[in-house]
């Protein structure tokens, strides 16, 4: 089956989600700089969500290059990570407008580790029967995707202790996979 009506459905999700997040952004009502401090809480869970989504999109990207076909089963595994990814502007909202309070901070990850989750599960689900052979050997090991995943966790309970750390945590991962993964690069050609 091709595989462009996938990826541009996905495309479209994504561009819709990040809409969706900015139209959230609500402009203060007096025209000074010191109307936009109460802001800032929203505005930098607005920019972390942003950067996510961002690396979704261009990582879906990076391994639909090396992707040979795709079949049922990729379909419904491709919805499951948009349906998570859907949850990102709700948890956003939540989160910036409570000012990272325990109970959105941790939502906000539960999100996330659905969402690297059902992207762990896209994966394996193209590899599975072996067709896509290129994306096979860029995925390797996947120690990032699995170090991801750890470090959600983690972020989940800290955010009961410490939202800071668990925020922080959040950060840790994008840096983490902000840098587009190599290994699909080389064999997506």
């Amino acid at each position: 089956m091709d595989k462009t009506r996938l990826e541009a459905f996905s495309d479209g999700v994504v561009a819709i989600l990040i809409t969706i997040m900015v139209l959230e952004l609500k402009a203060p009502e007096e025209a000074t700089w010191e109307a936009l401090r109460p802001l800032r809480p929203v505005f930098l869970a607005y920019v972390l969500s942003f950067v996510y989504l961002g690396i979704y999109w261009n990582n879906h990207h990076h391994m639909f290059k090396a992707v040979d076909e795709v079949n049922g089963k990729i379909l419904w595994a491709n919805s499951h990570l948009l349906f998570w990814l859907s949850l990102v502007p709700f948890t956003t909202a939540w989160m910036g407008a409570t000012r990272s309070a325990p109970a959105p901070t941790a939502a906000y990850g539960v999100v996330f580790l659905s969402a690297a989750l059902a992207y762990t599960i896209l994966v394996q689900t193209l590899l599975a029967g072996g067709a896509n052979r290129r994306l096979a050997r860029a995925i390797g090991r996947d120690i990032k995707g699995k170090l991801s995943i750890v470090l959600y966790v983690t972020a989940i309970a800290l955010a009961f202790v410490n939202v800071w750390l668990a925020d922080g945590l959040y950060v840790l991962v994008a840096l983490i996979w902000l840098v587009p993964d190599r290994r699909i690069e080389k064999y997506a050609r």
